[in-house]
């Protein structure tokens, strides 16, 4: 039972930013929340709502640009908009801890991940240099970090993106903070390790009493672990209350609007049945697994034999090994698995980033596998033709954008590399591509740092798609969209692929949008393949424990229909059978 004194009270809070010759609505208008000890208060909402600007200002880590215009900030008795720079420097850490959005630029590149986490116990003096070493090695491991001692010595470009993530909530809870702001914490990782990342901070809250102010865009997350729900909508709450009634009776459209879009609260695939999961086994499943050959030309991507084994601090770490699927021209293949899995070296080989040490990559003509080692006359065009051909969608678009050009200049260079058009006639094309993936003209002159995570994704997916590829590899392409535009951009995949006669391979740790979008799937674990065939069937009778485990971690909101209590509609049963 939680204490029914707040721990955290927002008050009428209003948050103004300030650009240059543009009047603009405020960025949180009128804000009213609270967290109590012991609870979790999700804030929900689309990019651009408010909800990091929120997150930023409890904290007092607002841009040089915004200020606080109105409102009251409490934190128990103490008035966090009374703080002065010293002041706040015993409160952030110690008092409250801070899980940011984007593990890519949070983290020192030239500190190890050991001294990344000790950093707060050694200013707070919790702990000195040989007792600090115990704290974080048990910090990594309760965040679900394999290995921890040989994690902790190694530097943030060593690890994944869910790997940076958890060292980021290792790093938050270090202190024990009685509030704990979480803005996006799980959005990076896979459903295992994101049960493991929810059932730790549960235990903490359980423990010490800590409250959490959680940021997400995952509905399905915050109705299974939240206590109270705020639904932001530019910059206002349009709905707030317990999770249970806002999930079962939803009292605005808006709300009403991001339950349905939300993938994991669907009980079916929005795509139609094909011939390949309705139809005998594919050659991806013939060959899942098996190290048996793929016969080459009975689809647009074949992947035979994909070996590749990394050398890291002097050991050898598998990559990938004897990993072979096929995909049919016009179809999406998904490719699904925790972090370290295997699926960014993949895709990374697919697209021709990475010269594998064994195996076949055929996409259409192109061997994959072997461009970068072909010399001659026609070598470079060939490359510069297969660039064309795959593009790839990266997993964060704040290093895959350049900060310094504006989003007109990023979305109009590809046709300028591969010159299409013509200088009269690239403007139009990048504004129409722009306005698909549901991004305004206005945003054009802008550049990343003016844009929200989720804004940001959408312009890597323009700049991929305007190119005109046969196939795309999205890496983890949707993970930092709300549920709304998430489905926008689902949609309008669907639709160039119809249009276009577009392959996809979509790598993601959401089965949830894999199980949407995907014809086929592949199932990976450390560096294998454990499960392969038509996305329906895997999902409705996964074959391994593994699978299962995937799917049984997919977050489930109790919701309340009729006055009987009942699952929401989630992947959850399919797990079951």
């Amino acid at each position: 039972m939680t204490d029914a004194t707040p721990l955290l009270k927002v008050e009428g809070l209003t948050v103004d930013f300030s650009r240059r010759g543009e009047s603009a609505p405020p960025a949180v208008d009128g804000l009213n929340l609270v967290v109590r000890p012991g609870s979790m208060t999700a804030v929900v909402g689309e990019s651009g709502s408010g909800k990091s600007t929120t997150a930023n200002a409890v904290i007092g880590l607002l841009p040089e640009t915004a200020r606080v215009t109105g409102g009251h900030i409490h934190l128990g008795s103490v008035d966090l908009g009374s703080l002065g720079t010293t002041a706040w420097r015993g409160v952030r850490g110690s008092q409250i801890g801070y899980v940011p959005q984007d593990p890519g630029n949070s983290l020192n590149p030239l500190q190890t991940i050991g001294k990344s986490v000790a950093e707060a116990l050694r200013i707070h003096g919790r702990a000195d240099r040989k007792s600090a070493r115990a704290q974080v090695l048990d910090l990594l491991e309760k965040v679900g970090i394999d290995r921890p001692e040989m994690r902790a010595d190694q530097f943030p470009h060593e690890l994944s993106g869910g790997m940076r993530q958890r060292v980021l909530i290792a790093s938050a809870i270090a202190l024990r903070p009685r509030l704990l702001i979480a803005d996006e914490p799980t959005s990076a990782l896979d459903v295992t390790v994101q049960k493991q990342v929810l059932d730790l901070l549960d235990d903490l809250r359980a423990e010490t009493d800590m409250g959490i102010l959680f940021i997400t865009h995952d509905l399905a997350v915050a109705g299974e672990r939240a206590d109270e729900v705020v639904v932001m909508q530019s910059g206002k709450v349009v709905e707030a209350g317990s999770a249970d009634r806002i999930f079962s009776r939803p009292a605005t459209d808006y709300t009403s609007r991001l339950l349905a879009d939300a993938p994991a609260l669907k009980t079916k695939s929005r795509r139609a049945p094909t011939a390949i999961e309705a139809g005998a086994p594919t050659a991806a499943e013939v060959g899942a697994g098996s190290g048996s050959s793929v016969e080459p030309g009975r689809a647009f991507v074949s992947v035979e034999g994909l070996t590749q084994v990394f050398t890291r601090s002097g050991d050898q770490v598998i990559g990938v090994e004897d990993v072979s699927f096929t995909v049919e021209r016009g179809t999406t293949h998904g490719i699904v698995g925790e972090s370290g899995s295997g699926k960014t070296t993949t895709g990374k080989a697919l697209a021709g980033f990475l010269a594998p040490q064994s195996g076949r990559l055929l996409v259409g003509d192109f061997d994959a596998a072997n461009l970068g080692q072909q010399r001659g006359r026609g070598a470079r065009a060939r490359l510069q033709d297969f660039r064309r051909t795959v593009q790839l969608v990266h997993q964060n678009p704040y290093s895959a954008l350049d900060p310094k050009h504006s989003i007109r200049q990023t979305v109009t260079e590809p046709l300028r590399n591969f010159r299409i058009g013509t200088r009269e006639s690239r403007p139009a094309l990048v504004e129409e591509t722009l306005e698909r993936v549901a991004l305004p003209r206005t945003y054009l002159d802008r550049r990343p740092q003016e844009l929200s995570g989720g804004q940001l994704q959408r312009v890597a997916i323009a700049r991929a798609l305007i190119a005109g590829p046969e196939l795309v590899v999205f890496d983890e392409a949707v993970s930092a969209l709300d549920v709304t535009v998430q489905a926008q951009i689902l949609d309008l995949l669907d639709e160039l692929q119809t249009d276009l006669e577009l392959t996809y391979v979509f790598i993601s740790h959401d089965l949830a949008v894999v199980r949407q979008i995907a014809d086929t799937a592949s199932v990976m674990s450390h560096g294998r393949l454990v499960e392969n065939g038509p996305t329906e069937g895997l999902f409705a009778r996964p074959q391994t424990d593994y699978t299962r485990t995937l799917l049984d971690a997919i977050p489930r909101p109790v919701m309340l229909h009729g006055g009987e209590d009942s699952e929401s509609p989630t992947l959850h049963a399919a797990a079951e059978r």
